[in-house]
């Protein structure tokens, strides 16, 4: 998962196959360092010189620093890695704009497996908790059980319990108030191959499908239903889905394998989802990309986000600081920061970078 800050998020899942040599044994790095070649590409679409904003050395390890975003960039509308990390096929990174870099503290990482016997990271999360000014970020990237056979939405909510339960940011020195689990986040995106199918079968389905009747098709999801219940994120958002399911496709193709094989017949189902939970969150574009190396088709969102500028725990360095009256102390941003006052969203700057970071992966190759 890709997250990019004005800030981006970026999210992959079983970015090497998932075999015992990868499940069982050290992690291969290789394709994490191309991906995260490929989408530097995307963000600062090689506007500037290479050792000035955005050539970072692959970090298949959780990292807070990135030495290449403390020195001045000339062009400071470029981004920065500020923490990435993978385990066995999961991945997540995340990316802020150059000019927020030194804006970033309190980053911290956490995994939970969930795979082989309950422990492995076949299955599981990566959760990325970083604060950005005053206000608390945790990106949760997920791969939950799977399967499609009655009872196996219970397995898939027992992933969520018990990443939500063994998820632990621990307090420091330097942050003794910084959020210790998920949901003490201002703002939280969980998002991933979540996994909940469809409650029907494939040839009601596809009937469904022909017609693009999306609202009849998702009265038969299971995330939906077992929200609905509270069994499962409740009290959680996600945005109207408005595109086709995203699993299971054959490869290089825009069949579903249903359509295709008895066998290994799938009945088609929203797998791949974002979702979120915070009130200075605000979704503005819910999509799914095209991307034909994979069996899932990718998805995209964009929101705008309130933070607060104003300094709680203020250090005998900065006591003396006075944040202007004008400013309210939760302003709308996303925008340039160049004053303590945030000015509103550019929506079609985000735009156009959602635009090329889903152009990067859509014409990516398989590594």
């Amino acid at each position: 998962m890709i997250i990019v800050f004005y800030c981006t998020f970026v999210r992959f899942q079983e970015i090497v196959p998932l075999n015992a040599g990868n499940v069982l044994g050290p992690e291969d790095s290789g394709p994490l360092s191309k991906w995260l070649g490929l989408i530097r590409e995307a963000l600062n679409n090689n506007s500037c010189e290479p050792d000035q904003r955005g050539s970072l050395k692959p970090k298949p390890n959780f990292s807070e620093n990135d030495e290449s975003c403390t020195k001045s960039p000339k062009d400071e509308r470029g981004y920065c890695l500020v923490g990435s990390k993978q385990m066995v096929g999961i991945f997540l990174c995340v990316w802020v704009r150059a000019d927020l870099y030194k804006h970033v503290n309190n980053m911290k990482v956490s995994c939970v497996g969930r795979g082989i016997m309950g422990y492995f990271g076949n299955k599981g999360s990566i959760s990325i908790s970083m604060k950005l000014y005053n206000t608390t970020f945790c990106f949760v990237c997920t791969h939950l059980a799977s399967g499609e056979k009655d009872g196996d939405e219970v397995r898939r909510n027992l992933d969520v319990s018990e990443i939500l339960k063994k998820t632990k940011f621990p307090h420091s020195f330097k942050s003794p108030c910084h959020p210790q689990n998920i949901l003490e986040h201002d703002n939280v995106v969980w998002l991933g191959d979540l996994n909940y199918r469809l409650v029907a079968g494939y040839d009601d389905t596809h009937e469904l499908l022909k017609k693009k009747n999306w609202s009849a098709l998702l009265e038969k999801d299971q995330l939906r239903i077992e929200q609905r219940a509270g069994r499962v994120f409740k009290g959680w958002n996600e945005g109207g889905i408005c595109f086709a399911p995203t699993y299971k496709y054959l490869a290089n193709s825009d069949d579903y394998v249903a359509q295709t094989s008895k066998e290994k017949r799938r009945t088609p189902a929203w797998c791949d989802r974002i979702l979120w939970k915070g009130d200075g969150l605000k979704q503005m574009c819910y999509v799914r990309g095209e991307s034909k190396f994979s069996d899932h088709r990718p998805v995209y969102s964009l929101f705008s986000v309130q933070l607060d500028l104003t300094n709680k725990y203020p250090t005998p360095s900065d006591a003396t600081t006075v944040i202007p009256r004008s400013c309210p102390s939760k302003a709308l941003t996303n925008a340039a920061l160049s004053s303590t006052c945030a000015s509103k969203v550019q929506a079609e700057e985000q735009l156009m970078l959602l635009t090329r970071v889903k152009s990067c992966i859509d014409r990516a190759p398989r590594f």
